[in-house]
């Protein structure tokens, strides 16, 4: 079994192994870039076409709608609007807008209407200049606006995309999720065990029938709320453990051992079973001794559980084992993100399966 080593969910994987992709970032580059190409180049394409030049201070100027645009569309709007810090964001906005017109006013006004008007002949202080200063802010302003606005439309389609892939990977989980209470291959083992029993006139038949009622109670009646009682998911662990020792030949290596308070704590109801499962199925030897080794420890609110299983003699079902390995990342991901770490590895002739989880 290969080295599973997950840290605080940083994976968004859906069931059959995609990654959750966001949109091209090179595409986002290049529109961004023909846009700013285009827009500048007007300008400068009337003042060549017309003057058979294109004065210094237009090349500079190109650049400056660039400059407010990113001003908000990169870093005023993500560190403090979508922040929520709407007081502070309108306050910065004006002081750069106002700071801004007063750092260009200070260069030469040059442009290709300037040179129809002849707006640059008057002195400052005529209506002309006004106009023109006015239209400097307006255009400033407009760039600016359109950086923002731009911004929130990007997080809006980026959030609905969000919401929809995290309800896509809610169902699948689900389903997932039943498939696992409906297993039917723990109820076809289980009733063999009982009638193995059974056949041999075992005193423990009926410990065994109570034990697998119990089991069945919890999967259809506590095991479909978002989360459980821990004492109860405990419970429901030492009882199919009990119930594979019945079963069992040698059973002596078989062990639980669960410390610590787990009163008034929840967890997701069947996240740990799988790994049990697949300890007791493939834990066996040639010579029928099962080793078993399960330990829940919870401090505060951090539950430590590790299962160790003897390497058997039966051969791993790698796709059947894998997607149910799978099914439990997926539930880990889903439920707990950047609150679990998963290591399976294998080490000495034993598998063992260690995770960490955050339960509140």
């Amino acid at each position: 079994m290969a080295l599973l080593l997950k840290n605080e969910g940083l994976r968004h994987r859906k069931k059959n192994g995609s990654i959750l992709k966001k949109p091209s970032s090179r595409k986002e580059l290049f529109t961004h870039f023909i846009a700013w190409v285009c827009i500048a180049s007007f300008p400068l394409f009337v003042s060549s076409f017309t003057f058979k030049e294109v004065p210094e201070p237009m090349l500079i100027r190109a650049f400056f709608p660039p400059i407010l645009f990113y001003a908000n569309y990169s870093l005023l709007v993500p560190t403090l609007l979508l922040k929520k810090r709407m007081f502070i964001y309108v306050v910065t906005s004006i002081l750069f807008i106002v700071c801004f017109n007063f750092l260009v006013a200070q260069l030469p006004m040059v442009f290709p209407i300037d040179q129809f008007t002849g707006i640059q002949e008057f002195p400052n202080g005529h209506p002309l200049r006004s106009l023109q200063y006015f239209t400097m802010t307006f255009t400033s302003l407009a760039f600016f606006l359109l950086g923002g606005i731009l911004r929130l439309i990007k997080d809006f389609y980026e959030r609905d995309r969000e919401t929809k892939a995290n309800e896509v990977q809610r169902v699948e989980t689900e389903l997932e999720f039943l498939k696992a209470q409906l297993n039917p291959h723990f109820l076809f083992n289980s009733l063999n065990s009982v009638y193995s029993l059974v056949r041999n006139q075992s005193k423990e038949a009926p410990e065994a029938v109570i034990t697998i009622s119990e089991l069945m109670r919890y999967m259809l009646y506590e095991a479909n709320q978002d989360k459980v009682e821990l004492q109860k998911e405990i419970d429901y662990i030492q009882n199919y453990v009990a119930l594979q020792r019945l079963r069992l030949s040698n059973s002596e290596d078989v062990k639980i051992h669960v410390r610590g308070d787990h009163d008034d704590k929840k967890i997701a109801p069947l996240l740990l079973i799988t790994f049990i499962e697949n300890a007791f199925k493939y834990g066996t030897d040639y010579k029928g001794k099962t080793k078993v080794d399960i330990k829940i420890e919870i401090n505060d609110d951090h539950l430590f559980f590790q299962a160790i299983n003897l390497i058997g003699v039966q051969k791993i079902d790698e796709v059947n084992s894998g997607i149910g390995l799978r099914n439990v990342e997926n539930r880990l991901d889903f439920l707990y993100p950047k609150a679990h770490a998963l290591q399976v590895q294998k080490k000495n002739g034993e598998y063992i399966v260690d995770l960490h989880l955050t339960l509140n």
